[in-house]
């Protein structure tokens, strides 16, 4: 399997509507994709609200033989209540990517929570070995997002799991929240194959200050911002493909232009890279990576990860200040405000980057919650 994966969290939209997806861009996305020699497809039940696996189907698997197509996808685990039906799931998902098996399925979003609490309820161990006896998947694995810990416990449980989903980026290496090096080398210990999630941190190693970024571009200005984050989750041992969460075509032909031929990084540019993430951790306020999990759990409906990009990128620039008071003064109307917040932790339950979103959201509420009609 070549090391680059086509992730469909964030595809390219016709407007703020998830739901809304540029299918034509995504026809020519898919094409120039696999005319490059690449075949794998993630997906999963939640991504654009539901729509990420219909569009996979009519982009790839409506459009190219099977046989020619690798298809990841995930049952939600995050999602599910006792009251669900894993087996209608599963119909649900082989319909919306019209396929009869997928070549890799995992159990979405584990952390311990969900790993003693509804995966055993629910029996959802059970259930993907039994899809995997049946034929209806050919590897059996887990997306995961907890620590170290957990992982060397779950793997040492199910020795059915056949490869671990991390997050795992330069920044996020040594993160004792994401612990994305431990993981990884939980994964190795126990000679699990790997597929990395994130290695741009939601787009955050795109946007890091301008320092750093300078230092990437005075080493080799042919190269983007983007090449590093994935060249470096690439340059791992023992990993299978690396997903890009591509939203354009441009992103995609950018990532395709050195991952068609991948070259390791060398020891001077792990140096470099080094470098630059002593200068982000001192820029970032808040690690979102705007998965939106936070979101389905929200009563409230707070747009949480919009807020914390607003927030963030305040703290990058004092400029963007007053500008960004319209922009949340739209989302907080069209969505609720983050003092609106309840305090009631679901949030927190379902972040994947272990954040304290309460917290937070107050500090949020603090820097950008004013009465607009009074400045102006």
């Amino acid at each position: 399997m070549k090391k680059f994966g086509f992730g469909s969290m964030r595809l390219p939209c016709n407007s703020d509507d998830p739901k809304d997806i540029d299918l034509p861009q995504i026809f020519e996305m898919v094409d120039k994709y696999i005319e490059s020699g690449f075949n794998y497809f993630d997906t999963a039940y939640g991504y654009h609200d539901g729509l990420s696996e219909v569009a996979l189907r009519k982009a790839v698997t409506e459009r190219y033989p099977r046989e020619d197509v690798i298809i990841a996808d995930k049952l939600p685990v995050y999602m599910l209540k006792p009251s669900h039906n894993l087996e209608e799931i599963f119909s649900e998902q082989k319909e919306r990517c019209g396929v009869e098996y997928f070549d890799y399925y995992m159990l979405h979003n584990i952390t311990n929570n969900f790993y003693n609490g509804i995966i055993p309820q629910l029996k959802c161990f059970e259930f993907a070995e039994k899809l995997k006896e049946e034929g209806f998947i050919r590897h059996l694995g887990i997306s995961f997002h907890d620590d170290a810990e957990t992982l060397d416990k779950i793997l040492s449980e199910h020795p059915s799991i056949e490869f671990v989903q991390l997050q795992i980026n330069y920044l996020d290496w040594d993160n004792e929240g994401i612990q994305s090096g431990k993981c990884y080398e939980v994964a190795r210990k126990y000679n699990k194959d790997i597929i990395v999630m994130e290695p741009l941190k939601g787009g955050t190693l795109v946007n890091i200050p301008e320092d750093a970024g300078k230092i990437l571009t005075s080493y080799n200005p042919d190269l983007s911002l983007a090449s590093w984050g994935i060249r470096f989750a690439a340059s791992l041992e023992g990993v299978l493909t690396v997903l890009s969460g591509v939203s354009s075509l441009e992103q995609l032909e950018d990532n395709l232009s050195y991952m068609k031929d991948f070259n390791p990084l060398t020891e001077d540019e792990l140096k470099v890279i080094g470098d630059v993430v002593e200068i982000i951790k001192h820029s970032i306020a808040i690690p979102c990576t705007g998965c939106d999990y936070c979101l389905d759990a929200c009563p409230e409906d707070i747009p949480i990860s919009k807020f914390f990009a607003l927030y963030n990128d305040v703290k990058q620039s004092i400029e963007l200040q007053f500008l960004h008071y319209f922009y949340y003064d739209n989302l907080a109307k069209k969505n609720a405000p983050a003092s609106s917040c309840l305090e009631c932790g679901e949030c927190e339950e379902n972040c994947t980057q272990h954040i304290k979103i309460i917290d937070e959201l107050k500090k949020v509420r603090d820097l950008l919650e004013v009465d607009l009609e009074s400045m102006l």
